[in-house]
């Protein structure tokens, strides 16, 4: 028998009192028939031409219900499905009440969100009124912690969980920034709009000068050796969890003082009974588009420009009136931005037995870069499976396998003559890119004004290519025994391996080149071995214990092979063909290796569900160090009262959960270098007489007693269930002190060496998180909300001596100083430079003596500017009604400076005939408009680090919204398809902020050095499950 969902005709009914009556029955699941109306729903039906069921003779019968909650409440909006036909049921209406046409074999599944499934035969009755009881189903979750995972509910420590449904809400080529806006305290940007980018997170804040502040990932057990895991495929990841205070990431000892993430992949196992496989399939297109172009003049303006600054400078003008007046205008922007497709399939198929589950899953993503040239591929395979070997041993297998491609347009910070960027924005708006002949124009030999360097950016498109070709394997096995009930002994052993090409060439058609290529190859390579051993087991039904102990190895290394050359007489061979250089450059080389031993153990104890204590302890062994300080021990502890079980609260029923958290823990940091804290040989050449000698040097001196960075913090925290968890409030205050900061510090010139590092400090962060979850309605119109805000405050408390620690300096022609600065006292990485008063009587920029000398000097600088935010937000919401779905979702940052260092060549450089900002041409400084945005436009103009370049980096950014349609594939009369929904979505459409230039969202640091800008994305996809 063949049964239909057949749709009853729709009444006319008031929209506004079933808005009403929605809101007074699922917020205070009232029955009352004061404002009770009855919504009709469709009921289930054979449809008279379906066939005739030969295998039964059951009758066809009309049944009806209540569905209530344990205190008779109404539920509206409960799933009433037959079993083994997912795809064949209806729901309550307002008032709790439903009805279905069945036989009486017909098992009836309700569920309700919140509430646990109740399985129901028909039989022979009529009318089935059920009651269903509440679930704490989001306590009862299952959370992956360090070596092991618990239940929500009994959570000591700060962690938070990001699902698979809100990691694959919306396409992105990259896994982590799923992460962004999802979690309090968790700060995920966007340093460049490349494709295939890495993304940069930071967790409560930054804590090391010298080292990383990426947090560590953890994939299936597997510690990363990288910061970024682009090997996974959005489709395969299970969940992402967050590790953020020290009683949560101490486990991980030296490498958790950045936070973890632990990324769970996706597991064997069906959905219902038997041995059927589940296919997941989906795929989707998109185009990428240039959020906004920038303001710059036009071949008119410029001519009318150079003309002005010739005047300023007494020198004739380089164009006549009439060459203005017909002077061509050439956009350089619309040459080298395009619209680019960005296309993403992936199939999963999942299944198993009792014995054996299995998960496989395949990707390919293709992503056309918004800058012409630009590219990224990505070709994945990962395999999970589980299977038992006998009752006491079962096997684990994971293997993920990627192959990345990725074509580079861009230096994103490199200065005029070295980036693609700063190439376009500069390029004179007058001449267009070819010669009459077809030959590139050579732009800086255009105007007399115009320096030597000025590139013609098409001439570098096409001529020029930077790939990088990656092969990645990340795989690991385990064996677990359990010989007795509450006993389970693992071990675990895996690789992650990394093999990349990078191939580079510049034809001999490049500007003022004779063909340049080269070829790097780089083996990057991890090992570990793991054992631990779990106890756990329960006494009396109020105690519950577990004990966590092991041990492990891991080993790292890479090694570098580079050839280079010059001189080309053709282009067909490009890099792979090094020995046709005319000019072969010096090779090299380089092979480092180190290793980290590890032993750990943790115990986790909980007395009549209300009092919850945790203790872990880790030591680590780096070959990083030198003797005597190779060991580092990250100690942690924590508390929790579940107060929502006590008895003074047990009669409070809106109080659904309510627990306070208390922890302590240190971790650590791990110097990047391999060989950072040992005297390093250096090779180099010399000259003895007439011969040309090879020889080793100490690179530097280094003091004997290099130690671990080391952060300790505090941690308080409050999870706060209320109307069966419907709204759940978390907050937490931290206090993370991070002490023995390694740095690099200059030496006195007597020594013969540059610099050395040392021990310099300390930097204390500190803030609030505040995170809610709410399930506003649910039945028929559904619509959940997920917030979050964090403040974090960094500080320096301590430096070496006292001494003030400068950045790197911003090498720009009109501009080459340092704009950074650590200074005890103040924000981590404040903007230090000038504060300008104005302008003179020649229109050059005024700066303020600050220390009243009369004279402008370094002593005159100050702080300009905090990349740091006051806090990020984000909110997401999900909407349900029906067969669709829609949701969106903003992020922002508040209170932030960026330093826009990109906008000083095209400003303030008036004497390389760059083009300029638009304002330029119209507000600068004249004797009758002295308080211009701009100097006298002129050759001697001269600028500094200033507060000019600050700008308020505040933006709020509707990151993605999107709206889907589940088809009902019980119409289509197709019993192998299960699921199927098509969505459209768009990713950074609107974006508010007063940043000037192409996007706020720019590398941690805070400054803009002509950044790929991040485009925005409009996007159609598939999803289908089988």
């Amino acid at each position: 028998m063949v049964i239909k969902f057949i749709s009853s005709p729709m009444q006319s009914f008031n929209y506004a009192g079933i808005f009403v009556v929605c809101v007074l029955s699922t917020i205070l699941s009232c029955t009352s028939p004061s404002y009770a109306q009855e919504v009709p729903k469709p009921p289930i039906e054979v449809p008279k031409d379906a066939p005739a069921d030969t295998t039964s003779t059951s009758k066809q019968d009309t049944i009806t219900g209540v569905v209530s909650d344990e205190k008779g409440g109404a539920l509206p909006g409960v799933s009433v499905m037959v079993k083994g036909k997912p795809n064949t049921g209806t729901t309550t209406d307002a008032n709790g009440r439903y009805k279905a046409t069945v036989d009486s074999r017909t098992i009836l599944v309700f569920s309700y969100t919140g509430y646990g499934s109740r399985e129901e035969r028909v039989g022979s009755r009529k009318k089935l009124d059920v009651s269903l009881q509440a679930a704490q189903e989001s306590l009862e979750e299952v959370v992956v912690i360090g070596y092991g995972s618990v239940k929500k509910r009994d959570l000591t420590g700060s962690v938070a969980q990001v699902k698979a449904a809100e990691i694959n809400a919306f396409p992105t080529s990259n896994a982590v920034q799923s992460l962004s806006g999802r979690a309090p305290g968790v700060q995920v940007s966007q340093a460049s709009g490349a494709p295939g980018p890495a993304m940069s997170v930071r967790i409560r804040g930054a804590n090391s000068i010298l080292g990383s502040n990426e947090p560590l990932y953890v994939v299936d057990g597997f510690p990363l050796s990288g910061s970024n895991p682009t090997i996974l495929n959005n489709a395969d990841i299970e969940s992402m969890e967050i590790l953020k205070d020290a009683s949560a990431t101490a486990i991980y000892g030296s490498r958790g003082a950045n936070g973890v993430v632990i990324i769970t992949t996706k597991q064997g196992g069906v959905e219902g009974t038997g041995n059927e496989a589940q296919v997941d399939f989906e795929a989707n297109y998109g185009v990428q588009q240039l959020r906004k172009k920038l303001d710059l003049l036009t071949g008119p303006e410029y001519a009318t420009f150079y003309n002005l600054r010739a005047a300023n400078d007494g020198v004739d003008p380089y164009f006549t009136e009439e060459q203005i007046n017909n002077m061509p205008n050439f956009d350089w922007q619309d040459f080298v931005f395009r619209s680019a497709p960005i296309k993403s399939t992936s199939l999963n198929i999942s299944g198993g037995n009792e014995k054996t589950q299995f998960s496989l899953g395949g990707s390919v993503l293709d992503q056309d870069g918004i800058i012409k040239g630009s590219d990224y591929s990505r070709y994945s395979f990962r395999s999970n499976i589980q299977h038992q070997i006998s009752d006491k041993l079962t096997v684990d297998a994971n293997a993920t396998l990627s192959r990345l491609i990725t074509g580079r347009k861009d230096s994103n910070g490199g200065a005029r003559g070295n980036s693609l960027i700063s190439a376009l924005i500069g390029a004179p708006p007058t001449l267009s890119p070819y010669n009459d002949d077809g030959s590139y124009r050579m732009l800086s030999s255009a105007y007399p004004f115009v320096s030597p360097d000025i590139m013609n950016p098409l001439n570098w498109i096409n001529e020029e290519k930077n790939q990088t070709q990656a092969n990645l394997i990340l795989a690991n096995a385990a064996l677990t025994y359990r010989p007795i009930q509450d006993l389970s002994i693992k071990l675990l052993a895996g690789i992650e391996n990394r093999d990349d090409r990078v191939n580079q060439y510049q034809s001999n058609k490049f500007q003022n080149s004779t063909g340049r290529a080269s070829v790097t190859s780089n083996n990057e390579q991890s090992m570990l071995v793991e054992a631990t051993a779990n106890y756990n087991k329960t006494l009396n039904e109020r105690h519950n214990f577990s004990v966590l102990v092991g041990g492990t190895y891991q080993n790292f290394s890479n090694s570098l092979v580079m050839g280079s050359g010059q001189g080309f007489i053709s282009n067909v061979s490009e890099w792979n063909d090094l020995g046709g250089a005319q000019v072969p450059l010096v090779p090299g080389s380089a092979y480092n290796k180190s290793v980290l031993l590890s032993y750990l153990t943790r115990v986790n104890y909980t007395l009549d569900e209300k009092y919850l204590f945790t203790a872990s302890f880790r030591a680590d062994g780096s070959s990083r160090y030198q003797e005597g300080y190779r060991w580092g021990y990250f100690p942690s502890g924590a508390f929790a009262w579940r107060m929502s079980n006590e008895d003074f609260l047990k009669g409070t029923e809106w109080i659904s959960d309510l627990k306070l958290r208390v922890s302590w823990g240190k971790t650590g940091t791990q110097v990047e270098d391999f060989y950072a804290t040992f005297n390093p040989l250096l090779s180099g050449y010399t000259v003895f007489g007439e011969d040309l000698y090879l020889g080793f040097a100490p690179g530097t001196v280094l003091p004997e007693n290099l130690k671990w960075e080391t952060t300790e913090q505090f941690d308080a925290g409050v999870d706060f269930g209320i109307l069966d968890n419907r709204f759940v409030f978390t907050a937490d205050y931290y206090r993370k002190n991070t002490k023995d900061l390694l740095n690099s510090v200059p030496l006195p010139t007597s020594m013969g060496y540059v610099s050395t590092i040392q021990n310099v400090g300390q930097i204390r962060n500190s803030g609030v998180e505040l995170g809610l979850n709410a399930n506003i309605f649910k039945g028929a119109f559904k619509w959940d909300v997920t917030g979050n805000i964090a403040f974090n405050r960094s500080e320096v408390i301590k430096l070496y001596g006292g001494t003030d620690i400068f950045g790197d300096e911003l090498k720009i022609n009109v501009v080459n100083d340092s704009r950074t600065i650590l200074r005890e006292g103040l924000q981590r990485g404040v903007f230090y430079g000038y504060v300008e008063d104005g302008y003179d009587e020649d229109g050059k920029i005024a700066y303020k003596d600050l220390n009243n000398d009369g004279t402008i000097n370094n002593q005159d600088r100050t702080v300009i500017g905090n990349p740091n935010p006051d806090f990020i937000y984000g909110l997401n919401s999900t909407m349900s009604y029906k067969n669709f779905d829609f949701t969106f979702f903003f992020q922002g940052s508040v209170g932030n400076d960026l330093f826009n260092a990109s906008a000083i060549g095209s400003s303030i450089d008036y004497s390389s005939g760059l083009n300029m900002v638009k304002d330029v041409l119209y507000d600068h400084w004249t004797p009758e408009n002295p308080n211009a945005k701009y100097p006298k436009i002129s050759n001697t103009v001269n600028a500094n680090i200033s507060d000019r370049w600050i700008e308020d980096g505040s933006f709020l950014r509707l990151r993605n919204v999107q709206l889907a349609y589940n088809l009902p594939v019980d119409k289509l009369n197709v019993s192998w398809l299960k699921r199927l929904q098509v969505y459209v979505s768009g990713q950074n459409l609107l974006t508010f902020t007063d940043y000037s230039w192409w996007d706020p969202e720019v590398p941690s640091s805070g400054s803009d050095y002509l950044s790929y800008p991040v485009a925005k994305t409009y996007t159609f996809g598939i999803k289908a499950g089988f």
